[in-house]
């Protein structure tokens, strides 16, 4: 299988072809699977601030990704259920839960979903390192960080 066509589980509209129409017609249930080449990149983004959870995940729709806001970690773990991100944007210091816990979460339930944290507080060496002793990497970035530099990485 080539690397673009990665399989998603994305609730979208039928791709060009219409190869699904069958499939929903029959009334089955469950996560549409969509071959990746036909459907965009799906991110989460998490951030207690609305502002910053909205302004990366308008700046990722304008660069053709499909990204979704929320600002508690919980309901990007809910959303998760009926759509796997290929992609988890998330702070680290959040109140109800680290960045790093919702990493670690998605890690375990969707191990596919690639993970880039950020943080503008030095307190996150420390929570890196306990997750790096627990066998789970992410990577990082700084907050504020440049739309550039983000999908710059994003495409690395």
């Amino acid at each position: 299988m080539p690397a673009d066509d990665k399989i998603s589980h994305a609730g979208t509209p039928d791709p060009p072809g219409g190869h699904l129409r069958g499939f929903l017609d029959s009334g089955a249930t469950g996560p549409i699977i969509v071959p990746m080449s036909q459907t965009k990149r799906v991110v989460f983004v998490v951030d207690d601030e609305p502002i910053i959870a909205n302004t990366l995940a308008m700046i990722l729709n304008n660069a053709g990704f499909d990204a979704r806001s929320f600002v508690e970690p919980f309901l990007a773990l809910e959303a998760a259920k009926n759509v796997v991100p290929d992609l988890l944007i998330s702070d680290v210091v959040m109140p109800k839960m680290t960045g790093i816990e919702l990493a670690i979460h998605f890690r375990k339930e969707h191990p596919e979903c690639r993970v880039l944290l950020f943080s503008g507080q030095a307190r996150t060496a420390d929570m890196l390192q306990t997750a790096h002793e627990q066998g789970y990497d992410f990577d990082i970035l700084a907050k504020p960080i440049h739309p550039a530099e983000l999908l710059a990485k994003l495409r690395s």
